[in-house]
């Protein structure tokens, strides 16, 4: 789990994913099970990492995160790609987005 100290050295090299997730949220708590085979797809492409949004909130107001869980994709430290909250619903959505980034 990544956090305000750790955030900025994570996504600044390589491609990254981010996902902004908090403790309570349902959405997230569905998409969790995924996750290990979400990131075992895409290890040759990316490196994978979580924050929660609740505990790093300058984080996610910077990136103006409105909805969670919202996945973001970095590229040596910057943002190139998306998955806001009202499309990371399912791990086929996640993973269609994911491949559209390689």
């Amino acid at each position: 789990m990544l956090n305000e100290k750790t955030f900025a050295d994570f996504t600044d090299s390589g491609r990254k994913v981010v996902e902004f997730t908090t403790t309570w949220c349902g959405d997230c708590k569905r998409i969790e099970p995924d996750l290990p085979e979400i990131t075992q797809a895409f290890a040759d492409t990316f490196q994978f990492a979580e924050i929660d949004a609740d505990n790093d909130q300058e984080i996610a107001q910077q990136f103006n995160v409105k909805g969670i869980p919202t996945f973001i994709v970095f590229e040596e430290g910057k943002e190139v790609g998306r998955l806001p909250s009202r499309d990371a619903k399912t791990k086929e959505q996640v993973m269609e987005f994911l491949d559209s980034m390689k």
